[in-house]
């Protein structure tokens, strides 16, 4: 995913899957690097996996 260039982010590394108790929202239901609320989700091996549609940021709930 290519990330715009006017989009400013929070320096979060977009390859490592964070997990939600570690790192819980800092404002909830948005993205922790964007600040976007639209995600995409998948469930995989009894894993719910959050991902930002903007940033790609990931986040296993």
């Amino acid at each position: 995913m290519e990330q715009n260039q006017d989009t400013k982010t929070n320096g979060y590394d977009t390859n490592i899957v964070y997990d939600f108790k570690e790192y819980p929202d800092k404002v909830s239901g948005r993205c922790d690097n964007c600040g976007s609320t639209e995600f995409k989700s998948s469930v995989s091996h009894g894993v719910f996996l959050r991902e930002c549609k903007k940033c790609g940021m990931k986040k296993s709930i």
